[in-house]
């Protein structure tokens, strides 16, 4: 194990942190926010302090680095730098108890949005950027910006796509270029282009500055942290439309858009997941809204709420335009599903991801005809491409990991005594990083009355479902830690 690497890896993450604390910083101070300010100066002190000491023993490690090297270096900096960014709410005051806190960034970095505030308009402007700005943060990962940045020395052959495999989602990553720094370069700029456009689309709305800067980083990185209790349901229906479809853009695999720019669009209109994907979509909206009846005054109020939930819910942001916990249980199921599929794999939402459902579903194909043909050799197909065996084997490992942290957690939660209903939806709606559940933690409600103990399990519900499980079981596994 080579841990100055990861010891590297996590003080230039912590730096990020702290030069992106900054701006929050600015605000503060702008809009003469005195405890802010004193809480994002105490913790970038503290930053940089820790950074300094992590960096001078690790600066001149080996840039090698295997598997288990790049799933350990991606959970431990997601865990510290978790750690840390919760002090700035401590620190001020604005969430004064550290487990709350913790659970509030946890939340913001993994792009959950599931939150312990009734009323995060009453917030601090610095800190009320701050917590948004985690999820456009956490949205691409950090590990992914600091490989945009790093210099293309071509040392440590191998170790950045182990990074980057580690912290991005879905079965399978690949390049878009041949190396990987620019490949993360890439991303990196459609996702700023997109979330730009995001802001100006909600700023000619009439959105204010800050609610439209807010409103797109809870959009780009599909966590669902809003500036208001109600989410965006006192907003116009021109930006709940606006920003559903951002919501839906942001749940599409981003190596389709940079098919879009090198004008391949027939490999894009032929992707068999992106098509799954908005299938689902509209599949789901046209029941809701049929489902739904006469609930709403007109039929484009119906629409609407639907079309805009289902954004939400399936490319898991979280935001709400009505309280759907209302809705006809039909509706609410088909809700409860979507928080499972997930959006589309290499983009920023959470879930098990449809690339995923759509290889389970061929996989099992396969194996009903091998049944019916046991001396044919059968293989899966993903856009007209064999897909590897590995990736089967490993996405039927991510489903049994999947369901055991899933009903362990639910048992865990159970302790506080809330309904089934309640401790189900929590935990469908922290593992696969969506926000709000059903009833107790329903879009009109928040995560604030569980226990310490259940905000603890939750949060590394939160950490697994954005980190794909397998990094965060890394470190609870011994071999992990053994030297070769």
């Amino acid at each position: 194990m080579n841990y100055k690497m990861i010891g590297r890896f996590t003080a230039q993450t912590l730096f990020v942190e702290m030069l992106f604390m900054i701006p929050a910083l600015l605000i503060s101070l702008f809009s003469r926010e005195i405890a802010a300010v004193t809480g994002f100066l105490y913790t970038i002190a503290l930053l940089a302090l820790v950074t300094g000491l992590l960096w001078l023993p690790c600066r001149k490690a080996p840039r090698i680095m295997g598997a288990r090297e790049g799933l350990a270096c991606v959970s431990i900096s997601w865990i510290v730098m978790s750690l840390l960014g919760c002090l700035p709410f401590v620190f001020s005051g604005a969430i004064p108890h550290y487990i709350d806190a913790l659970f509030e960034i946890i939340s913001g970095f993994t792009t959950t949005g599931s939150s312990v505030l009734a009323r995060p308009e009453d917030l601090p402007n610095g800190i009320l950027y701050w917590r948004s700005f985690s999820h456009w943060l956490g949205g691409m990962g950090v590990l992914v910006f600091l490989l945009a940045l790093s210099p293309g020395d071509g040392k440590g052959s191998g170790f950045t796509m182990h990074l980057l495999r580690a912290e991005s989602p879905g079965p399978n990553v690949g390049k878009l270029v041949p190396k990987m720094r620019k490949t993360a370069t890439i991303l990196y700029l459609i996702y700023i282009v997109l979330t730009v456009l995001n802001i100006l689309f909600l700023l000619a709305g009439g959105m204010s500055l800050l609610d439209a800067v807010c409103t797109a980083f809870g959009t780009a990185g599909t966590g669902g942290f809003g500036t208001r209790s109600d989410s965006l349901a006192g907003f116009s229906p021109y930006l709940q439309y606006v920003t559903a479809v951002f919501m839906l853009l942001f749940g599409i695999n981003f190596s389709c858009y940079y098919l879009l720019l090198l004008r391949q669009f027939r490999n894009v209109f032929k992707d068999e997941e992106l098509r799954l994907y908005l299938l689902i979509v509209a599949a789901s909206i046209g029941m809701i809204v049929v489902n739904l009846g006469s609930t709403y005054l007109t039929v484009e109020e119906t629409f609407r709420h639907a079309f805009f939930q289902v954004s939400s819910i399936i490319t898991t942001t979280g935001f709400a335009t009505t309280d759907f916990d209302l809705w006809p249980s039909f509706s609410k199921t088909i809700l409860m599903g979507l928080m499972v599929i997930g959006a589309c794999a290499g983009s920023t939402g959470g879930g098990i991801k449809v690339a995923r459902l759509l290889l389970i579903f061929k996989s099992l194909r396969r194996n009903i005809r091998q049944v019916l043909h046991p001396k044919k050799v059968q293989v899966v197909r993903s856009n007209g491409q064999v897909v590897d065996e590995q990736i089967l084997t490993n996405t039927n490992a991510y489903l049994a990991a999947y369901v055991i942290i899933f009903v362990v957690s639910i048992l865990l939660v159970s302790l506080d005594n809330f309904s089934p209903t309640t401790n189900i939806t929590a935990v469908l709606a922290c593992f696969n990083n969506i926000g709000p559940g059903l009833e107790a933690v329903g879009p009109t409600c928040n995560f604030s009355g569980f226990s310490d103990f259940s905000k603890i399990i939750l949060s590394l519900d939160m950490l697994a479902g954005r980190l794909e499980i397998f990094p965060v079981l890394v470190l609870l596994s011994r071999s992990t830690w053994r030297h070769r």
